[in-house]
């Protein structure tokens, strides 16, 4: 139950402004500019030396379209700030070069980018980058050997939806002096808040369900003031902030956040339903479901089970190929998080780079094939699996 001092997230993202527009407009307009003029030489240096508030220069992260998407970001996380970037990519590249400096261990499965990043970039920086399976959490405290070490993981993870106890993470890390890292863009800050549960940083590719109609490149990360302003420098000197247009059709976006997430979350239910029931599909990967592994857990940390799952299909690679060719409402891409559905087989996309056999061995079989369930009509997404898998 909300109170008036401590509205919805609904009744935050869409009152979240700034400001009040001169000429009345509800929301703020887009500041497209990249510089900010001054009366004077005092008043340019009271805004460098952070005497006032004001706007300087974009790329240095001061923009009116920009500080106020940053604004609502940290409300939907519940979090003390936030940083918008060009990318979910950018984002996380930030974070874990300002705060895995001293190492980073990452717990179960990743997106194949994130994987990337840290195999062929961090590492040959210098930066210790271990890797632990979701079986392996017993090991994670041995791991964590000096203080100030990240640890990294993803839940739900992508692409069999595993489900990491963000909690339980959490106390061992803190106890060991390590900062915790969550990427949350399968859950939405809508069914889940990792800050919440002791987590210190919230990532985001915006892209996905925030941005929500496949139409803008965006990530976010939500934390504390203070573990920020590192991450803000080297988003800065990486030139990796995100537009003023593109943060204002994101802020737009996020005003519809809530209402969407309930309705991806009905369709992906009622579609993983269907399918478990399906003869032709093996498995279901959706935390919804009770014959999910990590349902019960899923339960005590998520209030919704997001739009996204995986099934596998009987046969294997080709079988499963020949289903995502059959499909008529699905559309055959890469990304997810929009309002119309996607299906991609992960072996040929987000974790193609993987060998066959680190792919088992992270369970993600060649029959497998990963579906963002959109906004839809539900009985006609389940027609169409349903003629795609005869």
């Amino acid at each position: 139950m909300t109170k008036p001092d401590n509205p919805g997230p609904a009744t935050r993202i869409i009152h979240n402004r700034r400001h009040k527009d001169a000429f009345g407009s509800p929301y703020s307009p887009v500041y497209n500019t990249t510089t900010y003029r001054f009366e004077n030489t005092a008043a340019l240096l009271d805004v460098i030396e952070k005497r006032t508030e004001g706007n300087l220069y974009t790329r240095w992260g001061t923009n009116p379209s920009i500080n106020e998407l940053e604004q609502g970001l940290a409300g939907l996380e519940n979090a003390e700030a936030a940083l918008a970037f060009a990318s979910g990519m950018a984002a996380i590249s930030a974070t874990v070069l300002t705060h895995g400096r001293k190492g980073i261990v990452c717990v179960g499965d990743l997106y194949g980018g994130t994987q990337e990043l840290l195999k062929n970039h961090c590492m040959a920086l210098g930066i210790d980058v271990q890797f632990l399976f979701r079986e392996e959490l017993a090991q994670l405290e041995r791991r964590l050997d000096v203080p100030g070490k990240l640890v990294y993981f993803e839940t739900p993870a992508n692409p069999n939806l595993a489900v990491l106890d963000i909690r339980a993470i959490a106390e061992i890390a803190h106890r060991r002096g390590a900062l915790v890292a969550v990427d949350n863009t399968f859950a939405s800050p809508i069914n889940q808040n990792p800050v919440n549960l002791g987590a210190d940083l919230v990532l985001h590719s915006a892209t996905k369900y925030l941005g929500g109609h496949s139409d803008l490149t965006a990530g976010a990360l939500m934390t504390t003031a203070e573990l920020a302003k590192p991450v803000a420098a080297w988003r800065k000197n990486l030139g990796q902030l995100i537009s003023p247009e593109t943060a204002a059709l994101l802020s737009r976006s996020l005003r519809t956040l809530p209402i969407r997430i309930r309705q991806h979350n009905e369709n992906a239910m009622a579609v993983a339903q269907a399918m478990e029931q399906h003869p032709k599909i093996t498995k279901v990967h959706y935390p919804g479901l009770p014959s999910f592994e990590g349902h019960e857990l899923a339960k005590q940390q998520m209030t919704g089970f997001g739009g996204m799952l995986s099934i596998e299909v009987q046969g294997g690679q080709q079988a499963a190929e020949r289903v995502a060719d059959s499909l008529k409402v699905f559309l055959l891409a890469t990304s997810l998080g929009g309002v119309e559905s996607l299906v991609s087989q992960p072996s040929a996309t987000s974790h193609h780079s993987l060998s066959r056999e680190e792919r088992l061995k992270r369970g993600i079989g060649d029959g497998m094939l990963r579906l963002s369930v959109g906004l839809e009509d539900a009985q006609d997404l389940i027609a169409d699996l349903n003629q795609a898998l005869k």
